[in-house]
């Protein structure tokens, strides 16, 4: 009876503190006009600003050439101009492409800007699987947390506003999953479930330990990132994005998924 009874109690006090936490973020939002602050507002354009500096020391590192090709890639044609081009630079200059691409790969995914496809097939394109596996999965996961800490600072009036409904949905799977979270963000991270970017963006709203969110994040990579790196090596071949996930690479990475959170789901089939 007493173990009933606590349990009851430990239930309420999350369904109240859930409860709490949305009121907060509504109240939050409509209590302004403008979502952000005057420092909030600076403190992203001194995050941006860093970029900034950092993407220009690169260039100044470079040798004097015409440098035109250089922008974000949005179609595969865009992506074959830039790696004809860079392809050179990439073994003459390896340590400023390097740190050119993550920076810009870290930024990316800081603002949330579509794209980083593009530059995953870039990496398995310039630097074959392993290497490009590994620089991926070091600048999504550099990328992430950059957003996530971002996120922190002023991303609660924002994320409130663009995706309420995503945000209760996921507040609430995180609060029924606090004892094994990391298998839940494996999962997130292996799947389709939810955008990563809004993964990224809201983890620090609904609580989730950044510990908990680097391991998710860093593992939960890996195999997204072998498939389009890999892709990247033969990149002439490759038609569309679409080409990248069939349905055979879209039904491993979800068994792959499910196999990360059967743990969780057994300890509570068991408990008491």
């Amino acid at each position: 009876m007493d173990q009933e009874q606590l349990k009851t109690k430990s239930l309420t006090r999350k369904d109240d503190y859930n409860e709490e936490i949305k009121v907060k973020t509504l109240a939050h939002t409509s209590s302004r006009s403008f979502p952000l602050t005057v420092w909030e507002v600076m403190g992203a354009c001194c995050v941006l600003l860093c970029f900034v500096v950092g993407l220009f020391g690169v260039y100044l590192t470079l040798p004097d050439s015409d440098y035109s090709f250089l922008k974000l890639p949005r179609t595969l044609e865009d992506l074959h101009v830039l790696r004809d081009n860079i392809e050179g630079y990439a073994s003459d200059y390896t340590a400023q492409v390097l740190v050119g691409y993550c920076v810009v790969y870290i930024f990316m995914q800081t603002f949330m800007i579509p794209g980083t496809v593009f530059m995953s097939l870039l990496a398995g394109s310039l630097f074959g699987v392993l290497r490009g596996v590994a620089l991926v999965v070091f600048a999504a996961t550099a990328g992430a947390s950059s957003c996530y800490f971002l996120s922190n600072l002023i991303g609660r009036p924002l994320i409130s506003s663009l995706w309420p409904d995503k945000l209760v949905f996921f507040q609430d799977q995180v609060a029924k999953r606090r004892d094994g979270l990391l298998n839940y963000m494996l999962f997130l991270r292996l799947t389709p479930t939810l955008p990563n970017m809004f993964i990224n963006v809201a983890s620090p709203i609904v609580n989730v330990p950044y510990h908990i969110f680097l391991l998710g994040t860093s593992i939960g990579l890996i195999p997204a990132a072998y498939v389009t790196v890999k892709a990247g090596i033969t990149l002439g071949e490759l038609q569309s994005i679409g080409d990248l996930y069939d349905i055979h690479s879209i039904g491993t990475l979800f068994l792959i998924g499910l196999a990360s959170i059967t743990p969780t789901l057994i300890s509570k089939k068991h408990a008491p």
